[in-house]
């Protein structure tokens, strides 16, 4: 999938970048150490203020205790598959995807967001189809996180807007299809499964990137005529079936019925004029395309 379109954004201070009203996030890397080192200088500030109250300096062993326990809450985890989004009095200053242990400024807030991949199942929607049939359908939307920024500042809850989203998008889909199309000249929601989901899937890519969400796979889980004309459409099909049948009978019928014409004539087993090549090609089509056996009569006497 291309990467989401990053819009502009104007510089905050030190280089940031604050996203303006109605302007999209962009996320970035966060400032982190590494949790190890964070820790041996953690202990050495410790140590440093252990050291001063030991040589009588209360104030200021009081000063650098204050600073230790304040750094101790810049300490946090990013576990496999979640990123933790920092902002620091209400300014956005980086993500960190990186798993493992970590130090950040202390006075930022952490935010986890998942990474995961995750399944959304659509309720069963009862919409209308291209020519105005009503239609159950429903989907399944296999979707992830791929900008963290967008995802929490954009969006009021990026879950929430996904599961909308899908809904509004399927039932888009359904209005821009036929649920069977019984000439097989065009696209149908029956007919074509794969075309449809490739296309459901472009739409939703497209209403998603809003919240830094990428679709892995979007396909249909259910279809099926509303309960009301499920019946009616039902004998359609099979009467569809029947005169599909029918006609390709038909077909096979006439060009066995040619065929025999045309091996008694050229190997001269018998002339028939045209009365008798009539009545010989309506016996030919009643035998061939009767739906039970006939019972044949047999003439003993002269043809004619």
């Amino acid at each position: 999938m291309d990467k989401l379109q990053q819009l502009p954004v104007t510089t905050g201070p030190q280089g940031g970048v604050s996203p303006e009203p109605g302007v999209a996030s962009v996320e970035r890397r966060a400032f982190g150490l590494p949790g190890v080192p964070a820790v041996l200088l953690w202990l050495g500030l410790a140590g440093v203020a252990a050291a001063l109250f030991w040589w009588g300096l209360t104030v200021a062993a009081a000063v650098v205790a204050l600073l230790a326990v304040v750094a101790l809450f810049g300490f946090f985890i990013v576990q496999p598959n979640q990123a933790s989004v920092l902002t620091l009095f209400g300014r956005y200053v980086g993500s960190e995807r990186r798993n493992g242990f970590y130090w950040t400024n202390p006075f930022t807030a952490r935010k986890r967001v998942s990474l995961r991949i995750r399944n959304f199942n659509s309720e069963r929607l009862k919409v209308n189809d291209q020519i105005g049939n009503p239609i159950e359908i429903a989907a399944v939307i296999v979707w992830r996180v791929v900008d963290t920024a967008r995802a929490v500042f954009d969006v009021e809850d990026y879950t929430a807007f996904v599961a909308i989203q899908s809904e509004t998008a399927l039932r888009h889909l359904a209005a821009q299809y036929p649920y069977d199309d019984h000439d097989g000249l065009a696209f149908s929601l029956r007919g074509n499964p794969d075309e449809v989901a490739e296309a459901l899937g472009r739409e939703l890519a497209t209403r998603l990137r809003h919240a830094g969400v990428e679709v892995l796979e979007a396909r249909l889980s259910h279809l099926a005529y509303s309960p009301e004309i499920a019946g009616a459409m039902l004998q359609r099909q099979q009467a569809s079936a029947i005169i599909a049948a029918r006609q390709q009978i038909v077909q096979g019928a006439v060009g066995m019925v040619e065929m025999a014409l045309r091996e008694l004539e050229g190997q001269g087993i018998v002339h028939l004029d045209e009365e008798r090549k009539a009545q010989m090609v309506s016996n030919l089509l009643v035998v061939l395309t009767s739906e039970r056996g006939t019972q044949p009569v047999v003439n003993a006497g002269s043809l004619y």
